[in-house]
């Protein structure tokens, strides 16, 4: 799984990609000759702990369901701040439902 590193990366898919709003997360897809991830989470979901929390669930997800995203495009999570409210309740299999329901979303919009 290749990530995001330079903010100019992050900026591109902001700015040129489509958003897909899910319960917890935003997700913004960028066609691109590469796939590649980013992962973020504000101090808008909490502390350290909860934060760091979120973004290993979110490189799990990919980790694990990598065939169901497209390899000619890039993905940036951002998570939102209800993730702060209910993060007791939060965990894997939420999360992984929420994302690949707004990977579902967005192909269907496509086609």
């Amino acid at each position: 799984m290749e990530t995001l590193k330079k903010t100019s990366e992050f900026s591109f898919i902001y700015n040129k990609g489509e958003k897909v709003y899910t319960k917890y997360t935003i997700i913004f897809i960028k066609k691109t000759s590469e796939q590649k991830f980013g992962f973020v989470t504000s101090k808008k979901t909490g502390n350290a702990v909860k934060r760091n929390r979120l973004r290993r669930i979110f490189r799990s997800v990919i980790r694990i369901d990598i065939d169901k995203f497209d390899k000619n495009h890039s993905y940036v999570i951002v998570a939102k701040k209800n993730c702060q409210d209910d993060f007791d309740i939060l965990n894997y299999n939420i999360l992984r439902k929420d994302i690949l329901q707004g990977i579902k979303k967005y192909e269907k919009n496509i086609t």
